[in-house]
């Protein structure tokens, strides 16, 4: 009998700061659909982000560790800042089926993103390579999120998943700005990365918005 393939989640993003909403939709993801492990990866460059606002790789990526370290199926991959140039999802995609390939391997992404996946790079590359869990969330209703799924799998061969979420708006935009003037963000971030945030000064300069 063949050995039964491995289900990785992927989890990217920019994690300026990583925080409990990440966290939850990831655990969300690990359960619904039975997962062996969640991969975190923080972005190098991204192409759409201003690079100004983004705090450095190693930062973040400390953070991230932080975050995730109480959680034995949660992983940290450097995959991406440790590639030169822009940070391509279609790309880790591709180096991680290379590396692992017996494994499958879950996207997970917000109900805003599955709305934008078609102008990502590359999306005949991307959605064809693993499957989409998109998050629902209240603002956006299910039938839009499922026409969204069901027009991107026709178009680009893809699998698109709906996952159920809890729904807990938190903004890492948000949290830099409470930071910024001082105030409160102790129920929006793991307690271990508040104390590294607060350890080393960031985001105090309106700068790092």
């Amino acid at each position: 009998m063949s050995e039964k393939n491995k289900k990785v989640g992927i989890m990217g993003g920019t994690f300026n700061p990583i925080h409990l909403g990440h966290l939850i939709l990831a655990e969300a993801a690990y359960e619904a659909y039975d997962l062996d492990e969640v991969l975190f990866v923080p972005s190098g460059r991204s192409y759409m982000k201003e690079q100004s606002e983004i705090l450095d790789a190693k930062t973040r990526v400390s953070m991230t560790g932080l975050a995730i370290e109480d959680n034995p199926h949660f992983a940290l991959s450097t995959i991406e800042i440790d590639r030169d140039g822009n940070s391509y999802s279609y790309e880790t995609l591709e180096t991680l089926r290379k590396q692992n390939p017996n494994t499958e391997y879950y996207f997970i992404v917000g109900a805003d993103t599955l709305f934008a996946l078609e102008t990502w790079k590359h999306p005949e590359i991307l959605l064809p390579s693993c499957t989409i869990l998109a998050a629902v969330r209240d603002n956006v209703s299910m039938e839009e999120m499922q026409k969204q799924a069901d027009y991107l799998e026709k178009k680009f061969s893809g699998s698109i998943k709906l996952l159920p979420t809890s729904n807990i708006e938190i903004s890492a935009t948000d949290i830099r700005k409470k930071l910024s003037e001082d105030r409160d963000v102790r129920y929006l971030v793991p307690d271990s990365v508040l104390h590294f945030i607060h350890k080393n000064g960031l985001y105090k300069n309106k700068e790092n918005k």
